[in-house]
């Protein structure tokens, strides 16, 4: 064997061989594949946890609305939305400190409105105010209860309750 052809027969065995290059593209696009999976079930409990979170809330501003009505009977009433977009969902009007107050209650708290009267005329007849005009009308309802019971207090000779 030459020189030449030995030089060759060595290098060949310790030059280290690389792998073709489209198995190296493949390990690749099968972790960033995992990577991939492993962030989306991770995004999906979220989505989950925050899903939870929106019907507690929901379930418990359903509760409240129906305490709130129980609480201005005189006033409360519960008529149906026209068309087919509000699909069984009713509003709940009432009246509190002089304003018009409304929201939409869906189907599947109905139940927990079974003692507010129901009225199948028109939603038209009840005035509604805009939901910034409405948030705005319920804090100021709220300060203006909290002074009054100050001041009720005050005159009892009492400290307000904090």
């Amino acid at each position: 064997m030459t020189t030449h052809a030995r030089e060759g027969l060595l290098s060949r065995l310790v030059r280290p061989r690389r792998p073709p290059a489209e198995s190296v593209d493949r390990l690749r696009l099968e972790h960033e594949l995992a990577v991939s999976r492993l962030r989306l079930a991770r995004w999906q409990q979220h989505a989950d946890a925050y899903e939870r979170r929106l019907g507690d809330a929901e379930r418990e501003r359903a509760h409240l609305l129906s305490w709130l009505a129980a609480l201005h009977p005189a006033s409360a009433v519960l008529t149906p939305l026209a068309g087919p977009e509000h699909e069984g969902t009713h509003r709940l009007c009432l009246i509190a400190g002089g304003w018009h107050l409304s929201w939409h209650i869906p189907p599947a708290d109905l139940a927990l409105f079974a003692h507010v009267p129901f009225r199948a005329e028109s939603v038209d007849a009840h005035p509604v105010p805009d939901a910034v005009d409405q948030g705005a009308l319920i804090r100021r309802h709220v300060r203006l209860l909290a002074m009054e019971g100050a001041v009720q207090a005050g005159l009892a000779g009492r400290a307000p309750a904090s």
